[in-house]
């Protein structure tokens, strides 16, 4: 069965179509794809890894068809980034009453 897997970083991604047999696991088929050995800072004791954008285990077994995204640890506290405005807002305004 083909199943799909992704992983990106700003300067560039990886969309890898992989053939396992049934019964692979994500991680078995994150090891077959080879995106580890294309990023070697994947690390799979930390990220977190998911099936068309829902957090999944390592040890799940894939669907055909599946979509394995390996993410990205978060580089910035949410909490200290300025919001940017929504469309139509005015910068500066950030949701201040008037």
């Amino acid at each position: 069965m083909k199943v799909g897997v992704v992983y990106a970083v700003p300067s560039r991604q990886a969309w890898l179509t992989i053939d396992v047999p049934e019964g692979t696991t994500v991680k078995d088929a994150i090891e077959r794809s080879g995106v580890l050995r294309q990023f070697p800072e994947i690390d799979l004791a930390t990220q977190k890894v998911g099936i068309f954008g829902k957090v999944a285990a390592l040890d799940a077994v894939l669907e055909e068809g599946a979509r394995i995204e390996i993410y990205r640890p978060i580089t910035a506290d949410p909490k200290t980034v300025k919001r940017r405005p929504k469309e139509g807002e005015a910068p500066g305004s950030e949701g201040a009453a008037g």
